[in-house]
């Protein structure tokens, strides 16, 4: 399965169009972890606990629209956006949706 943000897959023209994927994931975060967040955007840094979380959650979300795109026959998914936000009371939960095309090639 290709999985691209390209609206295109060079040498491989696409024969059908067959709608909409997404794919969604909400990960909790933590006390311990939002301390030490909090700690590293004072010092300066990157968060290494966050930057996991958030690709656990984009992998989660790639994971859930190659299996709808299998589902309706697709050979690949283009146009794919990803987006990060956060949510809940605080922003205390990250969230990634990704969404695409999928096609037959």
């Amino acid at each position: 399965m290709i999985l691209t943000t390209t609206h295109a897959i060079e040498g491989k023209p696409i024969r059908q169009y067959l709608g909409i994927v997404t794919g969604e994931a909400i990960l909790g975060t933590n006390v311990i972890r939002d301390f030490f967040a909090g700690i590293r955007d004072i010092v300066g840094g990157r968060s290494a606990s966050y930057e996991k979380e958030l690709r656990k959650g984009r992998d989660i979300a790639l994971q859930e629209i190659e299996q709808e795109a299998r589902r309706l026959g697709a050979d690949a998914v283009v146009a794919i956006d990803l987006d990060y936000e956060t949510v809940g009371q605080g922003g205390t939960m990250l969230m990634v949706t990704i969404s695409g095309t999928a096609v037959k090639l």
